[in-house]
Order: structure tokens, then sequence, then C-alpha cells
């Protein structure tokens, strides 16, 4: 059976718990009793701690957990000149009423340029810190779009949405292409916007902001290509497709159905991170439409609660899902991360390894060391 390298039969979606002491130092940092450096120097101390234990449970696919960000996304957009965030979003869940928390919206408020290298200094020091893959995950570009649609860019800046998606387009190339340059191979793209278009709620408001939610994927798709299509041959970008993930709650539902067939053969990544971790996502029929020289990461092993999945049920769900695509481009993964947001999803750490194990220990059983 051929290797998949990466991704790998096991791996991760990013995020990970932040340790207490390290939640502790980034709030001292908030209100400044401690510099910048100082922090940096906290975070580097449990980053390297961190991905000793991921190397240590049999994971090839290491990230630095996130231990940097307050949100998977915000604390890279927000560096991108022209983007400011602002409001939050409706859910099809009881998030708001249960935790007081929606999605910010992001809102275009000039020309968008990428200024600086946003991630090139924190993928360094984990590269110095690994002796398996570093992985770099970053917020998918469609983010500046969905949450707002047209009436969240600023007409003056863009008054043509061409220029806007291009200038967006090239604002990603920059940065991967610095990512590049330092040495990173492996690439996730976060994406919520796709998952989000699978929920008839979420269909439904994109329509209410003039936009046609059947159209919209195409359209990310196109965007997202311009980002990567003509990237090096050995850099791997594969796509998470996430439903929400803020303290164990989530945010949209529905079968990839209505997205698959473009999702599938339009955006050109290499893999897609799928959550299948409950029966919000639909069944596995979706995957039809999954060409032969992609890989799918089944996430099927839930960061949201404690309880341990048997891995007799994930072998056979696997098993199910090979139906659809040959075993050979499956993989296995948690739906998400632990920790999307500084604040974690609600359970403990041991939680986290064990369910970090199972996978690792599932993919053996099922494809082997490869």
């Amino acid at each position: 059976m051929s290797k998949i390298n990466p991704p790998f039969r096991a791996d991760h979606v990013g995020s990970l718990l932040r340790p207490k002491a390290l939640l502790e130092a980034r709030q001292r940092g908030y209100e400044g009793q401690i510099s910048k450096e100082a922090l940096r120097e906290i975070e580097d101390k449990h980053i390297a701690e961190v991905v000793k234990k991921e190397e240590a449970i049999g994971l090839k696919s290491i990230t630095d957990g996130e231990f940097r960000r307050a949100f998977f996304h915000l604390d890279f957009l927000e560096q991108l000149a022209g983007v400011t965030v602002t409001g939050s979003i409706e859910a099809s869940s009881d998030a708001q009423a249960k935790v007081g928390f929606t999605p910010p919206k992001l809102s275009v408020t000039g020309k968008l340029r990428h200024v600086k290298n946003i991630q090139v200094d924190d993928f360094n020091f984990l590269k110095s810190q690994v002796s398996q893959t570093p992985k770099v995950s970053i917020p998918s570009p469609t983010m500046v779009h969905f949450r707002g649609g047209r009436k969240a860019i600023d007409i003056e800046a863009y008054p043509d949405m061409d220029e806007f998606f291009e200038d967006l387009a090239q604002c990603y190339r920059d940065e991967i292409a610095a990512l590049y340059q330092a040495g990173c191979r492996y690439i996730q793209m976060d994406d919520t916007n796709l998952a989000y278009l699978c929920d008839p709620k979420m269909r439904a408001g994109a329509i209410e902001r003039g936009d046609d939610p059947d159209e919209l994927p195409r359209t990310y798709a196109a965007l997202i290509n311009a980002v990567i299509d003509d990237r090096p041959a050995d850099l791997t970008v594969g796509v998470h497709l996430c439903r929400g993930n803020f303290r164990s709650t989530w945010f949209a539902e529905g079968s990839y159905e209505p997205v698959a067939e473009v999702l599938f053969n339009e955006l050109n990544v290499d893999a897609y991170f799928l959550e299948y971790d409950d029966e919000r996502s639909g069944d596995f029929a979706p995957l039809r439409f999954v060409p032969d020289h992609k890989t799918v990461v089944l996430g099927l092993v839930t960061t949201k609660v404690a309880q341990l999945e048997s891995q007799q049920d994930l072998i056979q769900r696997v098993t199910d899902a090979s139906q659809y695509v040959p075993l050979d481009h499956l993989c296995l993964s948690p739906q998400c991360g632990f920790s999307s947001t500084v604040h974690g999803n609600e359970i403990t750490e041991d939680d986290q390894w064990a369910k970090l194990s199972l996978v690792v220990n599932t993919a053996r059983e099922i494809w082997g060391d490869a």
C-alpha cells in the first residue's frame, strides 16, 4: 500500500489546548504586565514541550498547537492591510445563548496588502523543534468575504469585486511564498465558509446578503485556486472544512451534498479534512465526487466531548467511507482542533492526548505503519 506523505494516515487539524501557565502568561501580556518578547519566550517553552508530546504518541504531522493565537483566523487576517474585525455572524446552533459568542465578522476597509510575513517566524521556531513534518495552518482567504459579503467590503476601495479577489489572492500568494522559502512543505487552510454553505440557515443568510449560495462555492474555489495553482510540486496544500468550534459548541450543520461536486472537482487542493464526527455532517455519499488523485482525511474523532470513541466503530466508519473513496486515499484525524480559540473546548488535556493516541493507533490498525 502506498504511503501518503503528507497528509499522513493519522493526522490532526492543528490547535491544541493551551496549558494553564500559558493562558496566564497571555493574560499578563494582554494587560501589559510582561513584554511581547517575554511572552514569546514563554510560548516557545510550551511549544517545545507540546511538540515532543505530539511526536511521542506517533504523529508525523506536527503543529505548534496554535499556541501563539487567540483565534484560529483573526490573528492572521488582522495583519493584512485593509482588514478590520467588526460584529458577529448568526449561528444555526444555540451557541449565542450557551456561551454568549458567535464568530466575528471581518470588514474590508481599504486596499488589501500583504505588508509583512505573518507565520514565518512561528514556522521557523516550529521547524527547529521537530524531527517529523512541521505543518502550518492558516485561515482560508474566503474568511475575508463570506461573513459580511459585498456590504462588508468598502465600495471606494473596491468598486470592482474582481480586483478585491485578485488583491486577496496576492496577499496569500505572498505569505505562502515566504513560508515555502523558509522550508514549509505542508499547509492547511481552515475554511468555515464552504462548510457553512452546507447549512440551510447559512445559505438563506447568504441570499439575504445578496449572494448566491450555489455560486459562492465556485467563487471560493476560484479564489483559493488563484492562491495555490502555481505552487511548487513538493508543497502539499489541504483544506479543512469546519462547522464552528468554540468551547465545544458549533455554528453550522448539513450534508456536504450542496457543495460536494464543486468542492472536490473545482478546488485544486491535494487533501480535504472533513468533519464527520456526528450526524450533523450527513453521510459519506458526497464523497462519490472525490477524484482519484485526491486524499480525504476523515474527521471521525470529536474534539468537543471527552468520551472516547470505540476503535471498532472508527474502523467500521472508515470501511463505510471506502465504498466511495479507495482506502488508499483515506486518512484519519479528529474533526477539528481542540482549541480553535484560546478558550479551548470543554475537555481536559488528558482527554485530548487520549483522542490523538486513538487516531494514531486506529490508523496503524487500518493501514499498518505507513
